[in-house]
């Protein structure tokens, strides 16, 4: 600034002595005669003059045009003022809703209805703030406001994400058809369906939505692992009544799952409970293969039926590669109990037992003393078979 006024002065100075040299050299005139009247000026006088009126005039000029046009102006200051005060509430109504101030935010969203154009945001803003407040009644007002046509995908999602997590999951639904309708498809969107999908219990969505959410890699791995194997879980046991859908179902499912200890032990269960032991071993080895699991060799016994001697062999070879496994010690000694062989299943029950104290396997040691105590019931010898009863009752840690 300081610059610049330099700048100007130095200019100024520069007409001064211009106008000054120019008017030393100048020795015209100018007459005006007006009968009987006669007036003679120098030439620089009159220039100086003209210019000296000319700015007079245009001063009035300007001085009567803003009069006149004051009115109009302070209309427009004011209209100003009320959008920037307006805009100013959108911006608060904002910031209060990201900081967990939702009666700040709802208030400042109104406030900022004040300018018409500011009323979609506005509402979605007190929508969403509302919700928060579980104003349910509230913030479905304020989704009715938003009309501007441009919002009506936001509205609509919106209300799908607030409805799902106020567990409406058929208004979730319902929203997200209408966004859909008009030609609107979004991740989120198939997200928020999950949720209200899962809600519902339809498991057969649920599934399908995971699966395409994985594809897009918009779920977390170790969530889509543990919603594919809820929703699997669910859809079998929705089959428990029918062996055949069952194991339709299950030949339907990816390899991963199939493999999978949780959902293979879950169809396993099923069948043996529909008294097909087979296809339920089946399963149960197939999956044993891929993931060696406790809870499958505790459910490898129940699939032997009336004869045990070939469940029995494969367990021997299982054990030739895990010696010290105290769980299939114990599933061997189980399976040796079903074919009465009671001295080899004492054997093998009782190196689960010190399989399970050496490891500090409390579950392992309470299983193994109440199967001693019932093969010593088998035996007729009441005194060891309370005796194991009474260790497995201590071995429970109860607080």
């Amino acid at each position: 600034m300081a610059i610049r006024g330099l700048l100007w002065l130095a200019v100024l100075f520069v007409i001064a002595v211009a106008l000054a040299t120019v008017g030393r050299f100048d020795a015209g005139q100018v007459l005006f005669v007006y009968p009987p009247y006669r007036v003679d000026v120098s030439l620089n006088l009159f220039v100086v003059g003209v210019v000296v009126a000319f700015l007079l005039l245009y001063a009035t000029l300007r001085f009567v045009r803003n009069i006149v046009t004051m009115p109009r102006r302070v209309a427009n200051y004011r209209a100003r003022m009320r959008t920037e005060k307006a805009n100013s509430a959108l911006r608060d109504a904002i910031g209060n809703l990201y900081a967990g101030r939702f009666s700040r935010a709802e208030k400042a969203a109104r406030d900022s209805l004040s300018d018409g154009k500011n009323k979609g945001a506005a509402g979605l803003v007190a929508a969403a703030a509302a919700h928060r407040m579980r104003e349910y009644v509230r913030r479905d007002e304020w989704l009715t406001q938003v009309e501007d046509p441009d919002l009506q995908e936001a509205r609509l999602m919106a209300t799908a994400d607030m409805r799902a997590d106020g567990r409406d999951a058929d208004g979730a639904l319902a929203a997200l058809t209408e966004m859909r309708s008009q030609g609107g498809r979004r991740i989120h969107a198939q997200q928020i369906a999950l949720r209200a999908q899962q809600q519902l219990k339809n498991w057969g969505e649920v599934l399908r939505l995971v699966k395409t959410l994985e594809k897009r890699e918009a779920l977390h791995p170790a969530v889509a692992v543990r919603l594919r194997q809820l929703a699997a879980e669910n859809l079998l046991r929705d089959r428990r009544h029918n062996a055949d859908a069952l194991l339709e179902l299950w030949q339907s499912l990816s390899t991963v799952e199939r493999h999978s200890p949780r959902l293979a032990d879950c169809a396993a269960e099923l069948l043996i409970a529909l008294d097909r032991q087979a296809d339920a071993r089946k399963i149960v080895e197939e999956a044993l293969a891929q993931n060696w699991d406790a809870r499958l060799l505790r459910r490898y016994p129940d699939t032997a039926g009336s004869d045990a001697l070939a469940l029995i062999q494969k367990a021997e070879a299982w054990r030739k590669d895990r010696p010290d496994d105290g769980d299939l010690l114990f599933a061997l000694g189980r399976l040796c109990l079903k074919q009465q062989l009671w001295g080899k299943a004492q054997s093998f029950l009782e190196a689960a037992l010190k399989s399970a104290n050496a490891s500090d396997n409390e579950p392992l040691k309470i299983r193994s003393h109440r199967a001693l105590a019932r093969l010593h019931e088998q035996l007729g010898d009441s005194g060891k078979a309370a005796e194991h009863y009474r260790e497995s009752a201590l071995s429970m840690n109860v607080v």
